[in-house]
């Protein structure tokens, strides 16, 4: 069975390989309510952009862990992707709606770490 670490690492590193960027983890072990004990929280510049790096965590965290997600939704407008895989729930965001929901605030009791954007 994988570490959550390692599924993590898998997830950023699919994202980085699709251009996603103001990558952001939350950990939310300690809070009982949290939907994960992980966010991860991406952007992108397009809905078809979104929808790349979805697919790509979906298929790189597959081949690499022999993980599927537990359920995935947003892809038919694909302004916000949840891909849900229990220990680690990541969220793809179009900028304005992320601005929008701004899910940072709303999980703030969790640690934040928010890593730099590769070119």
């Amino acid at each position: 069975m994988q570490s959550p670490s390692e599924l993590q690492a898998t997830i950023i590193e699919a994202i980085y390989d699709k251009k996603g960027q103001k990558v952001q983890i939350i950990d939310l072990s300690d809070i009982e309510s949290s939907p994960a004990p992980a966010l991860i929280i991406c952007q992108a510049r397009s809905s078809a952009q979104v929808s790349a790096i979805a697919d790509n965590v979906r298929d790189e965290v597959g081949r690499r862990l022999h993980i599927r997600p537990y359920a995935t939704d947003g892809y038919r407008n694909a302004q916000w992707i949840i891909v849900d895989y229990g220990s680690v729930m990541l969220h793809v965001f179009q900028p304005e709606v992320r601005e929008f929901y701004r899910l940072e605030e709303l999980w703030s009791d969790g640690t934040s770490t928010c890593l730099p954007d590769i070119d």
